[in-house]
């Protein structure tokens, strides 16, 4: 089989809701991360083959088949074919992976992965809802009303109870964001995002190249002082993602394509697995489908450099780092989404963008990237620096 190589991993600085990103169109917030991909990796873009596109809200602006769109908005040329998909959070995660699926097969050579939300201009939930029994204008069927009944899938639930089943405080899910703020804080200090970050241009002038979420005066008095989502619960604003505006891209190719184009390889797939388990803890699957990817790796989690576990709610890496064993100074180096934000259908290739840059930052060759999904889905995708 053949091989599939990242040649380039971008991603835009995060926009809060609101924020400094809120004015770009979400098809051209998409369109400069492919820009970027072209630009970084010198590939001709009249040779990119396809471009899959992880969306989660594709509704309005990000609506009727946001991928084309955005190819039509970029540099490539309008005989670039592109398609746009929802796996939730992991969209674009698995946009990675079908593209690398793409190449490893043989019948491409060159594929883009990317992924786009603007979280303001087109606010998480807009494609649908559930509620707990069926009714007009539900997500949930009568067919699924009747496997689950009185249940409403939603993964601030979930949050809940994996914290309960996990025996996680407040006060320790409080202190693993106040840690994600300080490495955020840090790795900005350090300029460790500046080779992954695509910079935008502000309606003022200015640049955008800072996430824009992060507190950098965060405090555990300031978590301990903020209101539960719901009451008794250990699960607050806090200490789950932020809403945010952002895209991201990576250029997958064949070994022949990297020599045909004279391109620098950043890290090689090395394997790709998704799992599927209980839609209503639902934010749990991370765990086992870990386990599978090891297994099916022929590795264990030793042999793993760093880890970027998307930090969707804090119970979620902390139940990860429990189940497998893992060591937390690896895990999220530079921060995760409680600080840096979470742009749904982005934060797939976004973390790719942070974790390839990051592994060749400290000079470390394994990484492993997961992510919880609405639906009880998880992908994990691990990668060799090279």
């Amino acid at each position: 089989m053949a091989e599939a190589y990242i040649c380039a991993a971008v991603r835009t600085a995060g926009g809060r809701r609101g924020g400094k990103v809120a004015d770009w169109h979400p098809v051209d917030l998409a369109a400069q991360s492919l820009n970027a991909v072209v630009d970084r990796s010198g590939v001709d873009p009249a040779a990119i083959e396809d471009v899959v596109m992880g969306c989660v809200g594709m509704v309005g602006e990000q609506g009727l088949h946001i991928g084309r769109n955005a190819v039509l908005a970029s540099k490539l040329p309008e005989h670039v074919p592109a398609v746009s998909i929802d796996r939730q959070c992991g969209s674009s995660q698995q946009a990675i992976q079908f593209a690398a699926q793409a190449v490893m097969s043989g019948t491409m050579d060159l594929v883009i992965a990317a992924g786009v939300e603007s979280m303001t201009r087109v606010p998480m939930g807009s494609s649908g809802r559930f509620t707990r029994s069926f009714e007009p204008g539900s997500a949930k069927s009568p067919g699924l009303d009747k496997k689950y009944p009185n249940i409403a899938f939603t993964q601030f639930a979930g949050a809940e109870m994996i914290a309960q089943k996990h025996g996680f405080s407040r006060e320790q899910l409080d202190e693993f964001s106040l840690e994600s703020h300080r490495r955020a804080k840090a790795a900005i200090e350090a300029g460790a995002f500046k080779d992954e970050i695509v910079p935008l241009e502000l309606a003022d002038g200015s640049m955008h190249t800072q996430d824009e979420g992060v507190r950098l005066d965060a405090s555990m008095d300031a978590l301990a002082g903020l209101k539960t989502l719901v009451d008794g619960g250990v699960i607050t604003a806090g200490n789950a993602s932020q809403i945010c505006d952002g895209s991201s891209g990576v250029l997958v190719a064949s070994a022949e394509a990297v020599k045909r184009h004279g391109l620098k390889p950043l890290a090689r797939i090395h394997n790709l697995t998704v799992t599927a388990g209980d839609p209503v803890i639902m934010l749990e699957e991370p765990l086992y489908a870990t386990d599978r990817a090891l297994k099916r790796a022929g590795m264990k989690i030793e042999d793993i450099d760093l880890y970027e576990v998307n930090e969707a709610f804090a119970p979620v890496p902390l139940a990860w780092l429990k189940h497998v064993g893992a060591d937390h100074a690896k895990l999220n180096v530079n921060g995760g989404a409680i600080a840096l934000g979470h742009p749904l259908g982005a934060s797939g290739t976004k973390l790719m963008a942070t974790l390839v840059h990051a592994l060749h930052a400290r000079g470390k060759k394994w990484g492993l990237q997961t992510m919880c999904e609405g639906g009880g889905v998880a992908n994990v995708t691990i990668i060799e620096a090279v």
